[in-house]
Protein backbone atom coordinates (compact mmCIF):
# COMPACT_ATOMS: atom_id res chain seq x y z
CA UNK A 1 0.00 0.00 0.00
CA UNK A 2 1.62 3.46 -0.70
CA UNK A 3 1.42 5.80 2.18
CA UNK A 4 -0.70 8.46 0.45
CA UNK A 5 -3.36 6.20 0.25
CA UNK A 6 -2.89 4.91 3.68
CA UNK A 7 -3.46 8.04 5.49
CA UNK A 8 -6.18 8.84 3.31
CA UNK A 9 -8.47 5.60 3.90
CA UNK A 10 -6.90 3.11 6.15
CA UNK A 11 -8.19 3.47 9.86
CA UNK A 12 -7.28 2.17 13.16
CA UNK A 13 -7.45 -1.70 13.64
CA UNK A 14 -6.71 -2.19 9.33
CA UNK A 15 -3.29 -4.87 8.37
CA UNK A 16 -1.04 -3.27 6.06
CA UNK A 17 1.47 -3.70 3.90
CA UNK A 18 3.85 -1.13 3.20
CA UNK A 19 7.21 -0.77 0.97
CA UNK A 20 9.93 1.71 1.08
CA UNK A 21 13.02 2.96 3.02
CA UNK A 22 14.10 3.81 6.45
CA UNK A 23 14.52 7.56 7.67
CA UNK A 24 15.49 6.76 11.18
CA UNK A 25 16.44 4.12 13.26
CA UNK A 26 15.91 4.88 17.04
CA UNK A 27 16.75 1.68 19.06
CA UNK A 28 15.97 0.51 23.04
CA UNK A 29 16.52 -2.55 24.78
CA UNK A 30 13.71 -4.40 23.92
CA UNK A 31 11.48 -2.20 21.19
CA UNK A 32 12.42 0.07 18.43
CA UNK A 33 11.08 3.33 16.47
CA UNK A 34 11.18 3.51 12.93
CA UNK A 35 10.73 6.74 10.99
CA UNK A 36 9.51 5.27 7.40
CA UNK A 37 8.53 6.73 3.96
CA UNK A 38 7.92 5.86 0.11
CA UNK A 39 8.10 8.83 -1.25
CA UNK A 40 3.93 8.88 -2.00
CA UNK A 41 3.28 11.66 0.12
CA UNK A 42 5.28 14.07 2.25
CA UNK A 43 4.14 12.58 6.00
CA UNK A 44 5.96 9.86 7.45
CA UNK A 45 4.76 6.69 9.16
CA UNK A 46 5.64 5.48 12.87
CA UNK A 47 6.95 1.96 12.85
CA UNK A 48 7.23 0.64 15.85
CA UNK A 49 8.49 -3.19 17.14
CA UNK A 50 9.41 -5.19 19.98
CA UNK A 51 11.51 -7.84 20.68
CA UNK A 52 8.43 -10.50 20.38
CA UNK A 53 9.45 -10.33 16.68
CA UNK A 54 11.46 -13.57 16.40
CA UNK A 55 14.39 -11.53 14.34
CA UNK A 56 13.82 -8.41 16.39
CA UNK A 57 18.39 -8.49 17.17
CA UNK A 58 18.40 -8.44 13.01
CA UNK A 59 15.76 -5.78 12.19
CA UNK A 60 17.68 -3.61 15.27
CA UNK A 61 21.12 -3.55 12.73
CA UNK A 62 18.77 -1.83 10.01
CA UNK A 63 20.81 1.57 9.01
CA UNK A 64 18.90 5.06 7.32
CA UNK A 65 18.68 4.12 4.01
CA UNK A 66 17.62 0.55 4.21
CA UNK A 67 15.01 -0.46 2.16
CA UNK A 68 12.10 -2.79 4.01
CA UNK A 69 8.82 -4.30 3.44
CA UNK A 70 6.76 -4.08 6.63
CA UNK A 71 3.56 -5.66 7.66
CA UNK A 72 1.48 -4.73 11.08
CA UNK A 73 -2.03 -3.27 12.39
CA UNK A 74 -2.48 0.41 12.40
CA UNK A 75 -2.61 1.58 16.21
CA UNK A 76 -3.69 4.77 17.72
CA UNK A 77 -0.73 6.65 18.05
CA UNK A 78 0.33 8.80 21.82
CA UNK A 79 2.53 11.06 20.27
CA UNK A 80 1.58 13.81 17.50
CA UNK A 81 0.36 11.36 14.23
CA UNK A 82 -3.08 10.03 14.43
CA UNK A 83 -1.44 6.49 14.34
CA UNK A 84 1.35 4.17 14.11
CA UNK A 85 1.88 0.96 12.75
CA UNK A 86 2.56 -1.90 15.13
CA UNK A 87 4.45 -4.57 12.86
CA UNK A 88 4.21 -8.37 12.66
CA UNK A 89 7.31 -8.57 10.61
CA UNK A 90 10.12 -6.46 9.10
CA UNK A 91 11.81 -7.18 5.87
CA UNK A 92 15.07 -6.04 4.50
CA UNK A 93 14.44 -5.49 0.44
CA UNK A 94 17.95 -3.27 0.29
CA UNK A 95 20.55 -2.69 2.40
CA UNK A 96 22.71 0.22 3.28
CA UNK A 97 26.06 0.66 4.55
CA UNK A 98 27.22 3.25 7.58
CA UNK A 99 28.51 5.75 5.32
CA UNK A 100 25.05 6.67 3.68
CA UNK A 101 25.46 10.11 3.07
CA UNK A 102 22.10 11.30 3.90
CA UNK A 103 21.92 10.93 7.26
CA UNK A 104 19.13 12.20 9.94
CA UNK A 105 20.43 15.84 9.97
CA UNK A 106 20.63 18.72 8.48
CA UNK A 107 22.84 19.04 5.08
CA UNK A 108 23.72 22.58 3.13
CA UNK A 109 22.00 22.67 0.14
CA UNK A 110 26.02 23.07 -1.00
CA UNK A 111 26.51 19.32 -0.16
CA UNK A 112 23.80 18.18 -1.45
CA UNK A 113 24.10 19.41 -4.83
CA UNK A 114 27.15 16.75 -4.77
CA UNK A 115 24.99 14.09 -4.27
CA UNK A 116 22.48 15.22 -6.60
CA UNK A 117 21.06 11.33 -7.25
CA UNK A 118 20.50 11.28 -3.36
CA UNK A 119 19.26 14.44 -2.79
CA UNK A 120 15.70 13.61 -3.72
CA UNK A 121 15.34 11.66 -0.19
CA UNK A 122 15.69 14.32 2.06
CA UNK A 123 12.88 16.58 3.59
CA UNK A 124 13.85 19.22 1.39
CA UNK A 125 14.00 17.83 -1.86
CA UNK A 126 11.14 16.20 -1.65
CA UNK A 127 8.87 18.88 -0.86
CA UNK A 128 10.45 21.01 -3.92
CA UNK A 129 10.31 18.42 -6.42
CA UNK A 130 6.88 17.13 -5.11
CA UNK A 131 5.63 20.84 -6.16
CA UNK A 132 7.51 20.96 -9.32
CA UNK A 133 5.59 17.68 -10.29
CA UNK A 134 2.30 19.52 -9.49
CA UNK A 135 2.86 22.69 -10.99
CA UNK A 136 3.64 20.83 -13.73
CA UNK A 137 0.65 18.98 -13.87
CA UNK A 138 -1.30 22.49 -13.41
CA UNK A 139 0.16 23.98 -16.56
CA UNK A 140 -1.25 21.32 -18.45
CA UNK A 141 -4.38 21.15 -16.95
CA UNK A 142 -5.09 24.96 -17.20
CA UNK A 143 -3.98 25.16 -20.79
CA UNK A 144 -5.76 21.69 -21.90
CA UNK A 145 -8.94 23.24 -19.92
CA UNK A 146 -9.14 26.57 -21.70
CA UNK A 147 -8.79 24.72 -25.31
CA UNK A 148 -5.18 24.54 -25.88
CA UNK A 149 -3.04 22.16 -28.45
CA UNK A 150 -0.11 20.87 -26.42
CA UNK A 151 2.76 20.92 -29.30
CA UNK A 152 5.90 19.20 -29.00
CA UNK A 153 8.21 21.77 -30.67
CA UNK A 154 12.15 20.11 -32.13
CA UNK A 155 14.60 20.54 -29.82
CA UNK A 156 16.81 20.13 -32.90
CA UNK A 157 16.07 22.89 -35.27
CA UNK A 158 18.34 24.95 -38.01
CA UNK A 159 16.59 28.29 -37.26
CA UNK A 160 18.60 30.65 -35.45
CA UNK A 161 16.46 32.08 -33.30
CA UNK A 162 17.93 33.33 -30.23
CA UNK A 163 21.41 34.50 -32.12
CA UNK A 164 23.67 30.96 -32.48
CA UNK A 165 26.41 32.78 -29.96
CA UNK A 166 23.29 31.75 -27.35
CA UNK A 167 22.82 28.12 -29.24
CA UNK A 168 24.34 24.95 -28.66
CA UNK A 169 25.69 23.56 -32.25
CA UNK A 170 25.44 19.70 -32.82
CA UNK A 171 27.33 17.92 -34.89
CA UNK A 172 28.04 14.25 -36.48
CA UNK A 173 31.36 15.48 -37.99
CA UNK A 174 34.69 14.18 -36.42
CA UNK A 175 36.50 16.89 -34.77
CA UNK A 176 39.93 15.03 -35.83
CA UNK A 177 39.04 15.09 -39.34
CA UNK A 178 36.93 18.13 -40.24
CA UNK A 179 36.22 18.35 -43.98
CA UNK A 180 37.20 22.14 -45.05
CA UNK A 181 35.75 24.22 -47.58
CA UNK A 182 37.21 27.45 -49.03
CA UNK A 183 38.80 28.08 -45.69
CA UNK A 184 35.45 26.61 -43.48
CA UNK A 185 33.93 23.69 -41.99
CA UNK A 186 32.09 22.53 -44.71
CA UNK A 187 28.63 21.36 -42.89
CA UNK A 188 26.70 20.22 -46.52
CA UNK A 189 28.93 17.37 -45.07
CA UNK A 190 27.18 16.66 -41.47
CA UNK A 191 24.07 14.40 -41.04
CA UNK A 192 21.52 17.66 -41.94
CA UNK A 193 23.90 18.96 -44.52
CA UNK A 194 23.81 22.20 -42.42
CA UNK A 195 24.52 23.62 -39.07
CA UNK A 196 21.87 22.67 -36.87
CA UNK A 197 21.75 23.74 -33.02
CA UNK A 198 19.88 22.23 -29.81
CA UNK A 199 16.72 24.66 -29.27
CA UNK A 200 17.19 28.02 -27.32
CA UNK A 201 12.87 28.02 -27.71
CA UNK A 202 9.89 26.54 -28.99
CA UNK A 203 7.94 29.52 -30.43
CA UNK A 204 8.46 30.19 -33.81
CA UNK A 205 7.46 26.44 -34.35
CA UNK A 206 4.39 27.36 -31.89
CA UNK A 207 3.84 30.06 -33.75
CA UNK A 208 3.53 27.59 -37.17
CA UNK A 209 0.86 25.60 -35.12
CA UNK A 210 -1.09 28.67 -33.61
CA UNK A 211 -1.96 29.47 -36.78
CA UNK A 212 -3.84 26.09 -37.28
CA UNK A 213 -5.16 25.49 -33.70
CA UNK A 214 -5.64 29.24 -32.57
CA UNK A 215 -4.40 28.23 -29.36
CA UNK A 216 -1.40 26.13 -28.57
CA UNK A 217 1.16 25.66 -26.38
CA UNK A 218 4.76 24.17 -25.70
CA UNK A 219 6.26 22.98 -22.64
CA UNK A 220 9.75 21.28 -22.56
CA UNK A 221 13.12 21.24 -22.31
CA UNK A 222 15.65 24.72 -23.80
CA UNK A 223 19.09 24.91 -23.84
CA UNK A 224 21.30 28.21 -23.74
CA UNK A 225 24.73 28.57 -24.08
CA UNK A 226 25.00 31.67 -21.62
CA UNK A 227 28.35 31.44 -19.70
CA UNK A 228 26.65 32.68 -16.36
CA UNK A 229 26.85 31.33 -12.47
CA UNK A 230 24.35 33.42 -11.02
CA UNK A 231 21.66 31.60 -9.17
CA UNK A 232 18.75 32.02 -11.98
CA UNK A 233 20.48 31.00 -14.47
CA UNK A 234 21.15 27.35 -16.29
CA UNK A 235 22.50 26.00 -19.23
CA UNK A 236 19.34 23.27 -19.44
CA UNK A 237 16.21 24.33 -18.34
CA UNK A 238 12.31 24.01 -18.86
CA UNK A 239 10.19 26.43 -20.85
CA UNK A 240 6.09 27.04 -20.73
CA UNK A 241 5.25 28.69 -24.26
CA UNK A 242 1.76 29.58 -25.60
CA UNK A 243 1.24 31.11 -28.56
CA UNK A 244 -2.27 32.50 -29.56
CA UNK A 245 -4.02 33.58 -32.34
CA UNK A 246 -6.47 36.68 -32.79
CA UNK A 247 -4.86 38.03 -29.23
CA UNK A 248 -3.48 41.40 -28.78
CA UNK A 249 -1.79 42.85 -25.61
CA UNK A 250 -4.35 43.01 -23.57
CA UNK A 251 -5.55 39.57 -24.25
CA UNK A 252 -2.50 38.63 -23.54
CA UNK A 253 -1.94 39.89 -20.31
CA UNK A 254 -4.98 38.66 -19.57
CA UNK A 255 -4.14 35.23 -19.93
CA UNK A 256 -0.47 35.30 -18.21
CA UNK A 257 -3.06 36.58 -15.04
CA UNK A 258 -5.24 34.19 -14.92
CA UNK A 259 -3.06 31.01 -15.62
CA UNK A 260 -0.47 32.44 -13.13
CA UNK A 261 -2.94 32.59 -10.47
CA UNK A 262 -4.65 28.94 -11.54
CA UNK A 263 -0.87 27.30 -11.07
CA UNK A 264 -0.35 28.96 -7.68
CA UNK A 265 -3.82 28.26 -6.71
CA UNK A 266 -3.31 24.77 -7.34
CA UNK A 267 -0.11 23.87 -6.37
CA UNK A 268 -1.37 25.17 -2.94
CA UNK A 269 -4.50 22.90 -2.65
CA UNK A 270 -2.61 20.16 -3.68
CA UNK A 271 0.82 20.53 -1.76
CA UNK A 272 0.00 21.72 1.73
CA UNK A 273 2.24 19.90 3.80
CA UNK A 274 5.07 20.84 1.14
CA UNK A 275 4.62 24.78 1.74
CA UNK A 276 4.14 24.28 5.38
CA UNK A 277 7.42 22.82 4.95
CA UNK A 278 9.21 25.20 3.00
CA UNK A 279 6.99 28.14 4.70
CA UNK A 280 8.74 26.51 8.02
CA UNK A 281 12.33 25.90 6.86
CA UNK A 282 12.68 27.79 3.89
CA UNK A 283 11.20 31.42 3.54
CA UNK A 284 9.30 32.57 6.41
CA UNK A 285 5.88 33.61 4.86
CA UNK A 286 5.70 32.10 1.91
CA UNK A 287 2.42 30.66 2.32
CA UNK A 288 1.30 34.44 2.91
CA UNK A 289 3.07 35.10 -0.57
CA UNK A 290 1.52 32.93 -2.55
CA UNK A 291 -2.16 33.54 -0.84
CA UNK A 292 -1.38 37.40 -1.72
CA UNK A 293 -0.91 36.78 -5.04
CA UNK A 294 -3.74 34.56 -6.12
CA UNK A 295 -5.65 37.48 -4.73
CA UNK A 296 -3.61 40.37 -6.25
CA UNK A 297 -4.75 42.97 -8.95
CA UNK A 298 -2.01 42.87 -11.47
CA UNK A 299 -0.80 46.63 -12.34
CA UNK A 300 -0.68 47.52 -16.11
CA UNK A 301 1.86 50.22 -16.44
CA UNK A 302 3.97 51.28 -19.99
CA UNK A 303 7.99 51.02 -19.67
CA UNK A 304 8.00 55.08 -19.91
CA UNK A 305 5.87 55.24 -17.11
CA UNK A 306 8.08 52.88 -14.84
CA UNK A 307 11.02 54.84 -16.00
CA UNK A 308 9.54 58.21 -14.93
CA UNK A 309 8.64 56.81 -11.67
CA UNK A 310 12.22 55.10 -10.99
CA UNK A 311 13.59 58.82 -11.55
CA UNK A 312 11.10 60.62 -9.24
CA UNK A 313 12.08 58.08 -6.24
CA UNK A 314 14.83 59.15 -3.75
CA UNK A 315 16.96 57.07 -4.34
CA UNK A 316 20.42 56.72 -5.26
CA UNK A 317 20.44 53.79 -7.75
CA UNK A 318 23.46 51.50 -8.78
CA UNK A 319 22.06 51.42 -12.59
CA UNK A 320 20.54 54.80 -13.26
CA UNK A 321 16.84 53.94 -14.62
CA UNK A 322 16.89 54.78 -19.08
CA UNK A 323 13.92 55.01 -21.12
CA UNK A 324 15.84 53.55 -23.52
CA UNK A 325 17.46 50.40 -21.75
CA UNK A 326 16.27 47.73 -19.65
CA UNK A 327 15.43 48.25 -15.97
CA UNK A 328 17.75 46.30 -13.39
CA UNK A 329 16.86 43.97 -10.19
CA UNK A 330 16.66 46.89 -8.55
CA UNK A 331 14.32 48.78 -10.38
CA UNK A 332 12.47 45.58 -10.30
CA UNK A 333 11.69 45.16 -6.57
CA UNK A 334 11.17 48.69 -6.27
CA UNK A 335 8.10 48.96 -9.03
CA UNK A 336 6.66 45.38 -7.32
CA UNK A 337 7.32 46.87 -4.04
CA UNK A 338 5.50 50.29 -4.80
CA UNK A 339 2.79 48.92 -6.13
CA UNK A 340 2.77 46.27 -3.58
CA UNK A 341 1.90 43.66 -6.19
CA UNK A 342 2.95 41.88 -9.20
CA UNK A 343 3.22 44.68 -12.64
CA UNK A 344 2.98 44.31 -15.82
CA UNK A 345 5.31 46.51 -17.63
CA UNK A 346 4.72 47.06 -21.26
CA UNK A 347 5.58 48.92 -24.18
CA UNK A 348 9.26 48.65 -24.28
CA UNK A 349 12.01 50.20 -26.45
CA UNK A 350 12.39 48.43 -29.70
CA UNK A 351 16.09 48.76 -29.86
CA UNK A 352 16.79 46.27 -27.15
CA UNK A 353 13.87 43.59 -28.26
CA UNK A 354 13.50 40.67 -30.59
CA UNK A 355 12.78 41.08 -34.09
CA UNK A 356 9.19 39.24 -33.72
CA UNK A 357 7.78 41.35 -31.62
CA UNK A 358 5.01 44.06 -33.21
CA UNK A 359 6.63 47.30 -33.58
CA UNK A 360 3.88 50.36 -32.02
CA UNK A 361 2.59 53.46 -33.62
CA UNK A 362 5.16 55.26 -32.38
CA UNK A 363 8.44 53.87 -34.05
CA UNK A 364 9.82 53.87 -30.91
CA UNK A 365 8.38 50.88 -28.63
CA UNK A 366 7.13 47.51 -29.57
CA UNK A 367 3.73 46.03 -28.06
CA UNK A 368 6.15 43.59 -25.54
CA UNK A 369 5.37 42.88 -21.97
CA UNK A 370 7.38 41.79 -18.84
CA UNK A 371 5.48 40.09 -15.77
CA UNK A 372 7.44 41.41 -12.36
CA UNK A 373 6.62 39.80 -9.10
CA UNK A 374 7.18 40.79 -5.79
CA UNK A 375 10.54 39.36 -4.58
CA UNK A 376 11.34 37.33 -7.66
CA UNK A 377 11.47 39.80 -10.42
CA UNK A 378 10.48 39.01 -14.08
CA UNK A 379 8.62 35.49 -14.29
CA UNK A 380 7.28 36.18 -17.62
CA UNK A 381 8.54 37.69 -20.84
CA UNK A 382 6.05 38.27 -23.93
CA UNK A 383 4.82 40.25 -27.01
CA UNK A 384 1.62 40.63 -29.61
CA UNK A 385 3.95 39.35 -32.77
CA UNK A 386 4.33 41.12 -35.84
CA UNK A 387 1.84 40.18 -38.02
CA UNK A 388 2.67 42.62 -40.96
CA UNK A 389 5.43 40.82 -43.57
CA UNK A 390 7.00 44.00 -44.99
CA UNK A 391 6.96 45.22 -41.25
CA UNK A 392 8.94 42.00 -40.32
CA UNK A 393 11.17 41.92 -43.63
CA UNK A 394 12.45 45.69 -42.78
CA UNK A 395 12.86 44.86 -39.10
CA UNK A 396 15.49 41.78 -40.15
CA UNK A 397 17.60 43.42 -42.22
CA UNK A 398 17.32 46.50 -39.78
CA UNK A 399 18.87 43.63 -37.27
CA UNK A 400 20.94 41.95 -39.86
CA UNK A 401 19.28 38.29 -39.41
CA UNK A 402 20.09 36.11 -42.07
CA UNK A 403 16.23 35.46 -43.27
CA UNK A 404 17.22 32.49 -44.98
CA UNK A 405 17.42 30.91 -41.19
CA UNK A 406 13.25 32.04 -40.68
CA UNK A 407 11.94 32.74 -43.89
CA UNK A 408 9.22 29.83 -43.13
CA UNK A 409 8.29 31.67 -39.80
CA UNK A 410 7.73 34.92 -41.56
CA UNK A 411 5.97 33.19 -44.70
CA UNK A 412 3.27 33.03 -41.89
CA UNK A 413 2.14 35.92 -42.56
CA UNK A 414 1.66 35.60 -46.23
CA UNK A 415 -0.36 32.67 -45.83
CA UNK A 416 -3.64 33.95 -43.72
CA UNK A 417 -1.75 35.36 -40.86
CA UNK A 418 -3.38 37.15 -37.93
CA UNK A 419 -2.62 38.97 -35.24
CA UNK A 420 -1.76 36.78 -32.69
CA UNK A 421 0.66 36.92 -29.61
CA UNK A 422 2.74 34.22 -26.52
CA UNK A 423 4.76 34.34 -23.67
CA UNK A 424 7.52 32.31 -22.79
CA UNK A 425 7.82 31.61 -18.70
CA UNK A 426 10.17 29.53 -17.32
CA UNK A 427 9.66 27.10 -15.46
CA UNK A 428 12.21 26.89 -12.75
CA UNK A 429 12.01 30.90 -12.26
CA UNK A 430 8.08 29.80 -11.15
CA UNK A 431 9.41 26.71 -8.59
CA UNK A 432 11.75 29.28 -7.39
CA UNK A 433 8.97 31.30 -6.58
CA UNK A 434 6.70 28.38 -5.49
CA UNK A 435 9.16 27.22 -2.99
CA UNK A 436 11.24 29.85 -2.05
CA UNK A 437 14.48 28.04 -2.61
CA UNK A 438 16.93 31.11 -4.09
CA UNK A 439 18.77 28.68 -6.32
CA UNK A 440 17.48 27.16 -9.55
CA UNK A 441 20.37 24.92 -9.08
CA UNK A 442 17.85 23.52 -6.34
CA UNK A 443 14.95 23.27 -8.35
CA UNK A 444 16.20 21.03 -10.70
CA UNK A 445 16.70 17.42 -10.37
CA UNK A 446 20.61 17.29 -12.10
CA UNK A 447 21.33 21.22 -12.93
CA UNK A 448 23.38 21.73 -16.09
CA UNK A 449 25.94 25.12 -15.16
CA UNK A 450 28.93 26.40 -16.39
CA UNK A 451 31.60 23.79 -15.39
CA UNK A 452 28.96 21.46 -13.77
CA UNK A 453 27.55 18.67 -16.04
CA UNK A 454 27.23 15.87 -13.84
CA UNK A 455 25.40 12.65 -13.68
Amino acid sequence: MDLKDLFKNSQIGDIVTVEGWIKNHRKQAYFGFIDFSDGTCFQHLQIVYDNTLKDFSTIQKYLVGCAIRVTGELVASPGKQEYELKSQSIELLGDCPADYPIQPKRHTREFLREVAYLRPRTNLFQAVFKIRSVAAHAIHEYFQSHNYVYVHTPLITTTDCEGSDQMFKITTLNFDKLPMKDGHVDMSKDLFNKQAFVTGTGQLHGEAFAMAFKKIYTFGPTFRTENSNTKTHANEFWMIEPEIAFCDLNGLMDIEEEMLKFIVNYVLEKCPDEIDFCDSFVENGLKDKLHKLVNSHFTRITHHDVVDILNKANIKWEFTPSYKDDIAKEHEKYITEYFDGPVFIKNWPKDIKAFYMKQNADGKTVAAVDLEVPGAGELMGGSQREEDYDKLMQRCKAMNIDTTTVDWFINLRKYGGCYHSGFGMGFERLLIYLTGVENIRDVIPFPRTPGNCDY
